[in-house]
C-alpha cells in the first residue's frame, strides 16, 4: 500500500460537431446514463473522488469531458477500460468523471486550453507529478499521444509517488502561479453568463464552459484592460518540435528525431536520448516538456538530465531571442477570435509557387499570404465588407512587409493595434496591387 495518496487526473476536454442523428444534449445525457450504469467512474463529483482516495489510499483518476469526443475516440475511457496496457493501471485508481470546466480550480488545472485531451497526474496534497496530452494540429493526434505513452506516464507517476518524500522538492515548479481568477466563470468575459456548475436538468450544453472558452477569457482579461498579450498567453505551451526536438509519443520523453541546424541539435540532443529532467523537473510525457517551455523566457538556458545508451549526460538548451514565435497559432480554436479582431474574419494560408507566379511575386518575397476564406456574418464579415476577396494575396499590413505566416500577422496585429484603429493593407489581386483598410476589432 502506498503511504501517500497519489491522485491521477485525466482531463479529456472536447468540442465536437452536432451529430445529425443525435444532439449534443442527447449525447451528454446518454453519456451520463452509460457512466453511472457502468459503476466504474464517480460521475461529476471531484470531492467525492478525493474523499474516497483518502479513505482507500488509492490513486485517483479524473476525466473531464463535456461531450463525448469523436476526434479522441481512440483514447476515450471506454477503450481505456478494455486496453490491456491501461486497464490494470486504471483498476488501481479511484476514477472520477467531470463534464465541464465550470468551477474548475484554475490554480491547479493549468494547461493548454486549446487542446481536446489533457492529463494531470497528482498527489492528494495537490502536488503534480506530471501532465499528459499534447496537440500540434487539429487532427494529427498520433504524432503527439498514444495509449502506450499514457501507460508510460501513469507508470512514471506511480514511481514518483513511491519515492514521494525524496522527489517532492523537484515537483514544486510543476504547479503554476496563482491565475488571474480562481475559476473560469469569474473571468469578465464569462461572468454572468455561466455559473460554477452546469445546469444538469435543462440546457446542459448551453450552460457548460468549454475548454477553449477559458483560453478566450484569459486573453480577453488582458485585452479589455488595453494591455498587450504576454508571450506566455499568446504563444502558450510551445511544442518541442519548434526546437527541432521530435519526441516519441509512445514514450515518456524520448527523442525520436533531431532536426538539422535546430536549437535541439545545437544543444547536443541525439535520437534515442531519454530526457529524465528538464529545469530540474522529472518528465513523464511531451506535455511535461511543454510545461517547462511554457514558463521559459527569452534567452533562458534550460538544464536537461539525459540518459544516452544507458549512461547519464547533462545538456543545456540555449533559447534564442523570440524563439516562442516559431510556434503555430493557426490550428488553435483561439485563432478564430484573433482572426475576427485582426483580420476581420479572413483566413490566410501560405501562397503556393504557382500563386506567386500568377501574381508576379518572386519566390523569396518575404510576405505573401493567400486569403482562402472570408467570414460571412457579423464581425467575421468585416474583411468582406471592407473589400477583401478570396484569392487576394496580402503583401503588406500596417507598414509591415515581413509577416511571413498567418501566425505572425495575428501576433503582430493583436498587440500593435488597439480596437478602432485601422490598418493599411496591400493586396495583390490578379497582378495589380490594391490598397485596402481594415479596422482592428474588439
Amino acid at each position: 500500500m502506498l503511504k501517500n495518496i497519489c491522485v491521477c487526473v485525466i482531463v479529456f476536454l472536447t468540442t465536437t460537431s452536432i451529430s445529425l442523428a443525435q444532439t449534443r444534449e442527447e449525447k451528454v445525457r446518454q453519456d451520463r446514463e452509460k457512466v453511472e450504469a457502468g459503476g466504474y467512474w464517480i460521475y461529476n463529483d471531484l470531492q467525492q473522488g478525493f474523499a474516497q482516495a483518502e479513505k482507500t489510499k488509492q490513486p485517483m483518476l479524473v476525466v473531464l469531458r463535456c461531450i463525448p469526443c469523436e476526434e479522441c475516440v481512440k483514447l476515450d475511457e471506454e477503450l481505456m477500460e478494455k486496453d490491456p496496457q491501461l486497464k490494470p493501471l486504471m483498476d488501481q485508481f479511484v476514477r472520477v468523471r467531470l463534464i465541464s470546466t465550470n468551477g474548475l480550480d484554475l490554480s491547479l488545472f493549468q494547461y493548454d486550453y486549446d487542446q481536446s485531451f489533457a492529463v494531470f497526474l497528482l498527489n492528494a496534497d495537490r502536488t503534480i507529478y506530471g501532465r499528459f496530452g499534447t496537440r500540434s494540429h487539429h487532427t494529427l493526434w498520433s504524432e503527439d499521444v498514444s495509449i502506450e505513452g499514457l501507460a508510460q506516464a501513469m507508470q512514471g507517476a506511480l514511481k514518483l509517488h513511491a519515492n514521494y518524500d525524496t522527489v517532492k522538492a523537484s515537483l514544486k515548479d510543476k504547479q503554476g502561479k496563482q491565475p488571474e481568477v480562481s475559476s473560469p466563470e469569474k473571468f469578465p468575459l464569462l461572468a454572468g453568463k455561466y455559473r460554477s456548475r452546469i445546469n444538469e436538468k435543462t440546457d446542459i450544453v448551453k450552460s457548460c464552459i468549454h475548454c477553449h472558452q477559458v483560453g478566450d477569457a484569459q486573453r480577453d482579461f488582458y485585452l479589455r484592460q488595453q494591455k498587450p498579450l504576454p508571450e506566455r498567453i499568446l504563444f502558450q505551451y510551445p511544442h518541442p518540435k519548434i526546437l527541432g526536438l521530435i519526441l516519441d509519443p509512445t514514450q515518456k520523453a524520448t527523442v525520436k528525431e533531431v532536426e538539422e541546424n535546430s536549437i535541439a541539435s545545437k544543444s547536443g540532443f541525439q535520437p534515442g536520448d531519454e530526457i529524465l529532467t528538464l529545469s530540474g523537473q522529472p518528465l513523464l510525457s511531451i506535455a511535461d516538456v511543454q510545461w517547462v517551455l511554457h514558463h521559459a523566457g527569452e534567452q533562458d538556458k534550460l538544464k536537461a538530465d539525459v540518459k544516452r545508451n544507458g549512461k547519464p549526460l547533462k545538456l543545456t538548451i540555449a533559447l534564442p531571442k523570440g524563439w516562442k514565435r516559431s510556434d503555430d497559432l493557426s490550428w488553435r480554436v483561439s485563432s478564430w477570435p484573433l482572426r475576427r479582431m485582426v483580420l476581420g474574419g479572413a483566413v490566410l494560408e501560405p501562397t503556393t509557387a504557382e500563386q506567386r507566379k500568377q501574381a508576379g511575386l518572386t519566390e523569396d518575397a518575404p510576405m505573401a499570404l493567400h486569403i482562402r476564406g472570408l467570414g460571412k456574418y457579423g464581425l467575421h464579415a468585416t474583411a468582406r465588407r471592407s473589400g477583401f476577396k478570396v484569392g487576394d494575396i496580402i503583401i503588406g499590413f500596417n507598414g509591415k512587409t515581413d509577416l511571413a505566416r498567418e501566425t505572425d500577422l495575428l501576433a503582430y496585429g493583436v498587440n500593435a493595434l488597439q480596437p478602432g484603429q485601422t490598418a493599411e493593407v496591400t493586396v495583390v489581386r490578379g497582378k495589380k496591387q490594391v490598397q485596402l483598410k481594415l479596422p482592428r476589432q474588439k
